[in-house]
């Protein structure tokens, strides 16, 4: 299908492109690498009068750090995030995980601001920046601010991001020494959304797990943090009874639909099973 009719704006700094959104207000929409957006407007789901393309703006593009943090420019395609130095030294979740989202052509088109800016649980990159305690800067007309994963999503295709503003960085804390990772995503085929996913992020002291981290893919309305399965490793031994008493706290925050992926009782299980492969393969980094 053809989309209506829209103008197209190639803003070429982020002031611009504020600017053009203030201006335009709901009548206009934000391109990043559009698999999400084009698609809709085909199907005539969206159909914005305005389209502002913020590719050609070269300040959201990159990773570099600053202080403690890996800062990532909203417009970095996941294939800048797979090869980057620094975040295969400083974050490697994120650039392990981006080689299991969608397909190499994806991948050298889909950016990581897109796919967290779009709100949808199906995607990756929600629950992998609520493992990784990420902060996201939020610019507009009144100003730039910050906001954690933690509070961003509040639902499928609702986010804390108004309607002028733009997400133009994540900053993620570098993990320290001997933290360990894993993203654990089960999915019908290559390019295919997760059936379930499990992002975990933990660091131990001796024997015992100090903190931990853990969230969901695709299993709810939103990314889902599973803050009761972290309390289940904290201050215990990694062992079959933690990770399974862990594994049983994620389950119970799950409520994913029933689809063409699997039943409701299915996902179910596969939370489980995405929760505890993820545990164990972060421990086994630590």
């Amino acid at each position: 299908m053809i989309p209506p009719a829209f103008d197209y704006h190639a803003p070429r700094s982020v002031g611009e492109a504020i600017g053009l959104l203030g201006r335009l207000g709901s009548d206009a929409k934000l391109l990043a690498g559009g698999h999400s957006l084009l698609p809709m407007m085909k199907l005539r789901f969206a159909q914005p009068a305005h389209l502002i393309d913020l590719n050609r703006i070269p300040e959201l593009r990159g990773v570099c750090e600053d202080g403690g943090d890996v800062v990532i420019g909203a417009m970095t395609v996941e294939n800048e995030l797979i090869a980057s130095p620094v975040l295969n030294a400083k974050v490697p979740l994120l650039a392990n995980a981006a080689k299991l989202i969608a397909d190499p052509q994806v991948r050298n088109r889909g950016t990581i601001g897109g796919d967290i800016a779009h709100g949808d649980p199906a995607n990756d990159h929600p629950a992998l920046a609520i493992a990784c305690d990420a902060t996201f800067v939020l610019e507009g007309t009144k100003g730039q601010r910050r906001v954690k994963a933690d509070d961003f999503f509040h639902g499928t295709y609702m986010t804390a991001l108004a309607e002028d503003e733009i997400l133009v960085a994540i900053r993620v804390p570098a993990f320290a020494a001997g933290t360990g990772w894993a993203y654990e995503k089960l999915k019908r085929k290559t390019g295919d959304w997760a059936t379930a996913g499990a992002a975990v992020v933990l660091r131990k002291s001796g024997a015992h797990v100090a903190s931990a981290r853990i969230a969901l893919t695709n299993v709810g309305p939103k990314a889902l943090r599973a803050a009761d399965a972290e309390r289940a490793l904290t201050g215990q031994p990694i062992n079959d009874t933690t990770i399974e008493a862990a594994a049983r706290a994620a389950v119970a925050i799950a409520d994913p639909a029933d689809d063409l992926r699997g039943d409701r009782e299915y996902k179910l299980a596969m939370v489980r099973q995405m929760v505890a492969r993820a545990i164990r393969n972060a421990a086994s980094r630590c």
